[in-house]
């Protein structure tokens, strides 16, 4: 069937129209703190409006229950991962990741998912698009998002994934096979440099709030870092449910930010992340984080519209660790050698972060690399409501 009037693209393969509902196949995968959707891109519409339509009726959205999709009525699991078949030399695939909106109708393309990536390695295992020899499989993964070759590491076993391994992942239960996930080639991915603006650290102009030191670095996440003080959040205090004004400072923080750069304002970057010094506290489950056991703690507030993640993005711990071990940052952390140790909402995050630097003496990142588990969870039809896949029609005059 078409999802258009008039002269519209050939509608996507794979798709059966069954009835008044249209079956797509899927995965859904969880990756991380994550759970994604998987669709092969040739099931996807290619025409962006049509994308849009498609992907917010698979996941339910807007609604915040998203009773009536795929999504789980919350920012780390309303998400899509697209796969296709490799545009640059030497990948094993390409990997589209849609961050679709809870509340709002629109589908965010900004950023890749450093959680969900792990589980595009295993999908890559499970769908033969890497041949699953010996112990270990490395995927090359292109990510369209950010025009970046990625590295992940699965371990498998007769062919598959392996699930079953003593991996812990703070924000999922249990533990399970370790895949190995490095993005020391991601720098750059949205301003195209490490420091978009030469210095570690700068005083931001945030409307409303005055001068605020920051730090800005790209790689994995184009991400700004500022100490948690700064935005009123008392000493000691992170991670905090935000409250409304916590949340307009946090906008005007990203907005100002972003105009800083000369992005567009409004968008998922760049990704704010508040930063505190270690301290105990306690996790969204209850559990105690020691601050000997941590060098730093961080909250993610992003999304569109923002809101606290309740653990923290794979890609942005990237960011921040990155920024942890470049000195002179709001982030930095004095004399620290070996991964950095990030405390969450939901416990800890580590990252190995190797610096170097290029030829001007500028920095360069050797390794950027952090452990995830991944499993697939389901395959099948995912029903879609055909008339969701429809163009609004002009009322009648």
């Amino acid at each position: 069937m078409a999802i258009t009037d008039g002269a519209s693209p050939p509608e996507p393969q794979g798709w059966l129209e069954e009835g008044e509902l249209i079956a797509v196949p899927c995965s859904l995968y969880r990756g991380g703190t994550s759970k994604a959707v998987f669709l092969d891109e040739s099931v996807v519409p290619a025409h962006p409006d049509e994308r849009a339509r498609f992907l917010l009726a698979l996941m339910g959205s807007p609604d915040p229950r998203q009773i009536d999709g795929l999504g789980g009525a919350d920012l780390l699991t309303s998400k899509v991962a697209i796969i296709g078949p490799p545009s640059v030399p030497g990948a094993d695939l390409d990997y589209t990741f849609a961050q679709v909106s809870v509340r709002d109708a629109r589908v965010d393309y900004d950023i890749n998912c450093g959680n969900v990536s792990a589980a595009v390695g295993v999908y890559a295992v499970e769908r033969g698009l890497v041949a699953s020899h010996g112990e270990r499989v490395s995927v090359r993964i292109n990510n369209v998002n950010t025009g970046r070759v990625f590295y992940a590491d699965v371990p498998v076993a007769a062919g598959h994934a392996r699930v079953e391994g003593a991996c812990r992942v703070d924000g999922v239960p249990g533990s399970g096979a370790e895949i190995l996930l490095d993005l020391r080639e991601t720098v750059g991915t949205v301003t195209g440099s490490l420091l978009p603006s030469g210095s570690p650290v700068e005083l931001l102009d945030v409307p409303g709030l005055g001068p605020i030191e920051v730090s800005i670095v790209d790689i994995a996440y184009l991400c700004v870092a500022v100490r948690a003080s700064a935005l009123g959040v008392p000493a000691e205090a992170l991670p905090v449910t935000p409250s409304e004004g916590l949340l307009d400072a946090v906008d005007r923080l990203q907005r100002a930010a972003a105009r800083r750069l000369g992005l567009p304002e409004g968008t998922l970057v760049p990704v704010p992340i508040l930063v505190d010094e270690p301290h105990d506290y306690l996790t969204l489950q209850g559990e105690q984080v020691a601050a000997s056991d941590i060098d730093i703690v961080a909250e993610v507030i992003g999304g569109q519209p923002l809101a606290q993640h309740k653990a923290f993005p794979g890609g942005a711990g990237v960011t921040l660790a990155v920024t942890a071990r470049l000195a002179g940052t709001v982030a930095a952390v004095p004399n620290g050698t070996g991964p950095v140790r990030i405390g969450h909402p939901s416990g800890r995050t580590l990252v190995d972060v190797a610096l170097g630097a290029d030829a001007t003496g500028a920095p360069s990142v050797e390794r950027a690399a952090y452990s995830r588990t991944a499993r697939r969870l389901l395959d099948g039809s995912a029903y879609v409501p055909a008339a969701s896949l429809r163009p609004a029609r002009e009322p009648a005059r």
